[in-house]
């Protein structure tokens, strides 16, 4: 298990988009030419938990990025807030160690990849203390009955407008809560299953009456991109095959 030492440098302000996959494991080639397979776990004695899972590093590492009182957006994939094992002992920690105070649920259609469901994770790092710094938890949903695309119908700055309002930079202690914004206790979230931070209220409409679909040709064009995006990830697995 290869071990990394923390690092050196400390900012006031992170904004990241980790990287995205399931691949875990490096090839080693020996002298002779015979590959063997090693997984990519990393042991930091500043990480909360050991895990192969790569979100879950680079969330650690970022907050190990961060100075006491500096600023954390970092972008997630919705397995960082509902696995378990390492998965519920970083949430624990996070919401101990951090101020955990926004989670932007984003729409599908808007990466690489169709079906990929991400969140944008706001926190601030504080000094040690025997009481939790997360006092409540922010959502914004984002998701649930908005349909974005790469190229028909593509996220713009506009769109995120009501987000932007909600979460009030300038004093975000006097928020209020709207339809799709809503406030969750520390309490009340340590008590979900494994600190499942999951958390959706809003119905889907796709679900509840076929007439709310997309339009065909937009769904037509989703299902290609799904396509693409899965060839390409097929050609890429093949290619690492290949090493």
């Amino acid at each position: 298990m290869p071990s990394r030492k923390p690092p050196s440098t400390y900012y006031d302000v992170v904004l990241t988009n980790p990287p995205f996959g399931k691949k875990s494991s490096i090839t080693v080639v020996s002298e002779e030419g015979e590959e063997t397979k090693e997984a990519l776990t990393y042991y930091r004695d500043d990480f909360w938990a050991t895990t192969s899972n790569k979100q879950l590093n680079f969330l650690q590492h970022v907050k190990s990025l961060v100075k006491i009182h500096g600023r954390v957006a970092i972008v997630v994939p919705d397995n960082v807030l509902f696995e378990g094992g390492a998965g519920e002992t970083v949430r624990r920690k996070l919401l101990h160690e951090c101020d955990v105070h926004t989670l932007l649920r984003l729409p599908t259609g808007i990466f690489y990849a169709q079906g990929v469901k991400a969140n944008v994770l706001f926190f601030d790092r504080k000094p040690a203390s025997e009481k939790p710094w997360t006092k409540k938890l922010w959502i914004y949903d984002f998701r649930t009955n908005e349909h974005f695309t790469l190229k028909t119908n593509p996220l713009k700055r506009a769109d995120l407008d009501d987000f932007v309002a909600c979460y009030h930079a300038e004093n975000r202690h006097v928020r209020k809560e709207t339809e799709r914004f809503k406030s969750f206790p520390y309490e009340e979230v340590l008590k979900r299953d494994k600190v499942n931070l999951d958390i959706f209220w809003l119905k889907d409409e796709s679900l509840e009456d076929s007439a709310n679909l997309p339009d065909p040709d937009v769904i037509a064009l989703e299902i290609t991109e799904d396509l693409q995006a899965a060839l390409d990830q097929f050609s890429q697995i093949a290619a690492d095959l290949k090493r």
